[in-house]
């Protein structure tokens, strides 16, 4: 039988600690993806910080983040 406490990794209690403040639900992030996405890409330095910080915190947005910068890549 598997125990079904698994330990967590330093990387899910890094997002589990994240400071949410300003939030910006997982809706809204999707709504502004594909801009801050294209901006990030046309400029290194682009800083949207709630966008910033929902994809710290949120994997399954930073997925999608990740596979459209893939994408225009």
């Amino acid at each position: 039988m598997t125990d079904p406490h698994q330990p967590l990794t330093s990387d899910a209690i890094a997002r589990l600690l994240t400071d949410t403040d300003p939030y910006l639900s997982c809706d809204e992030c999707f709504a502004r993806i594909d801009e801050y996405v294209e901006h990030t890409l046309a400029d290194p330095n682009y800083r949207d910080v709630p966008m910033d910080v929902h994809l710290a915190g949120c994997a399954v947005c930073a997925e999608e983040a990740e596979t459209l910068t893939e994408l225009l890549t």
